[in-house]
């Protein structure tokens, strides 16, 4: 697992190298990624011991929500002061993404009626 491990990290590590170096407005993380996806496109196969690390990560992915909950405890105050703001825009946006996808999906139903 160690090996896979290594090689997710390293992906990661070479996007952010490339996204600081080239200053690409995306993040680092998602660029490694895609490196790892076109990689394994390339390959054809998953590779067994990274399958098994993917998993694992995702069965403890709830570890990884620990550090955010942690950093909303610590800086509960300065939330409470704009909770109102953040409520809205929270609320606001997640209506804008279900009428832009349900808007998507009609107009793509429509094209494919034709």
């Amino acid at each position: 697992m160690v090996p896979a491990l290594t090689l997710l990290l390293g992906c990661q590590l070479v996007g952010e190298l490339i996204v600081r170096a080239l200053g690409l407005p995306i993040p680092g993380p998602v660029l490694g990624m895609a490196m790892l996806f076109a990689l394994l496109l390339w390959r054809g196969t998953i590779w067994a011991p990274l399958g098994q690390a993917a998993d694992f990560l995702l069965k403890h992915l709830s570890l990884l929500f620990v550090p955010a909950g942690v950093g909303v405890v610590q800086h509960w105050d300065l939330l409470q002061a704009r909770l109102l703001p953040l409520a809205v825009t929270l609320v606001a946006s997640t209506l804008l993404a279900i009428f832009a996808a349900a808007g998507a999906f009609v107009l793509v139903q429509r094209w494919l009626n034709r």
